[in-house]
């Protein structure tokens, strides 16, 4: 399954974040929820339209966004 066809970018949802198709659900809280441990089951309850299958394209679209980017070393 394309979980990508779940995402939908709109510049009239969100100023044009990438969103839960459907939703006014931006990827980036997902990830954001996930990052602090989250878990899968409480994320659907906090968000109750969203579905598993959501999270995956979440997810498969951050992996995909990463893979096409170039991330700029830091010297700390």
């Amino acid at each position: 399954m394309n979980y990508i066809d779940r995402i939908e970018i709109n510049p009239r949802v969100c100023n044009g974040k990438p969103v839960i198709k459907g939703t006014r659900i931006p990827i980036t809280v997902i990830l954001e929820q996930i990052a602090e441990g989250e878990t899968w089951q409480e994320l659907l309850g906090g968000y109750p339209e969203l579905t598993i299958e959501d999270i995956k394209a979440a997810l498969q679209y951050a992996r995909l966004f990463l893979e096409h980017s170039e991330l700029k070393a830091t010297n700390a």
